[in-house]
């Protein structure tokens, strides 16, 4: 079986609506509780599958995301399956299969996309779908199978906010949500506007409009020629700034900083303020507290002055 891992031409790829906000969130979690803690994920080989998988599905669910961790277009989705294994607390395990590390595996399986969802249950493996999906779909998917397996669990809490009601989420929000999973950048530009417009600060709509933009900056480019070009001319500012795009959207934010940051050491003038102003535009991609930021920010300020 010959399965393709590439990216697909979606959305998934880019850096969205605080995906990486929740994998910082989860690590500072998992930190935070220590190592004698139960963990959210199981991570699942073609050595330890049957113990880790088939075994412990005779006592407890155990739903399995084969996928490739690395890939960006899966990230959120995996976030977000972990978010809903925390959430129960014990109900149901996840158990993760990194199937390019285990090759045997993903033909055992049978898979044809990533991710792929299976439910293991008294010893037997079946598949639930393939491709991620949206939280709200996802939330819907499990809580009718484990329905259907008679598995009651508890209810998430709703966030509270100060005067005691359930937070909601803003319509705006949903709406370039569904606009980003249907790659119709126009309508989610519009709808983070109109998040913006009504909240200036709001976190969610910069990111989304950082996002917005550079997938539409990118979706032309030939990635191959221009690392191709950057490689072989350190003087031309505009392909080291379409490269930079490129890394950024593959999730490589680390490597286009650090390729702006040096792009403003050797350069001066309108060069060095173009390099410097497009650095300072891709940090709106990312949550202001991330790391990648704060050094990319003090790296900055050592290459100016």
């Amino acid at each position: 079986m010959a399965a393709d891992f590439s990216r697909p031409g979606s959305l998934y790829g880019a850096v969205d609506l605080g995906a990486r906000k929740q994998a910082l969130e989860a690590q500072a979690r998992r930190e935070a509780e220590g190592p004698g803690a139960t963990p959210d994920v199981i991570e699942a080989t073609s050595a330890t599958f049957n113990s880790d998988v088939v075994e412990r599905s005779m006592s407890v669910p155990v739903i399995v995301e084969a996928t490739v961790p690395r890939a960006e277009q899966v990230q959120q989705f995996s976030y977000t399956l972990e978010k809903l294994a925390a959430e129960a607390a014990g109900a149901w395990l996840l158990a993760r299969v990194d199937v390019e590390a285990n090759p045997d595996l993903a033909q055992a399986l049978r898979m044809r996309a990533i991710p792929t969802v299976y439910l293991a249950f008294q010893g037997q493996l079946m598949p639930l779908f393939e491709g991620p999906l949206p939280e709200a779909q996802l939330r819907q998917a499990l809580a009718q199978v484990f329905e259907q397996l008679g598995v009651e669990l508890a209810e998430a809490a709703p966030e509270q906010e100060e005067g005691g009601e359930a937070e909601r989420v803003d319509p705006d929000l949903l709406a370039a949500d569904e606009a980003m999973d249907k790659g119709d950048l126009d309508a989610a530009a519009a709808a983070y506007e109109r998040l913006r417009a009504k909240s200036p600060d709001d976190e969610a709509a910069k990111i989304g409009l950082a996002g917005v933009g550079l997938l539409r900056r990118t979706q032309d480019l030939d990635a191959a020629d221009v690392m191709r070009r950057a490689t072989a001319d350190p003087a031309d500012v505009d392909v080291h700034i379409q490269a930079a795009d490129l890394e950024t959207l593959d999730g490589k934010v680390d490597d286009a900083f650090d390729r702006l940051v040096a792009l403003v050491r050797r350069t001066n003038g309108a060069d060095r303020d173009k390099a410097r102003r497009h650095l300072l535009s891709l940090f709106d991609a990312l949550p202001a507290e991330d790391p990648s930021v704060s050094k990319a920010r003090r790296n900055l300020a050592n290459a100016l002055f």
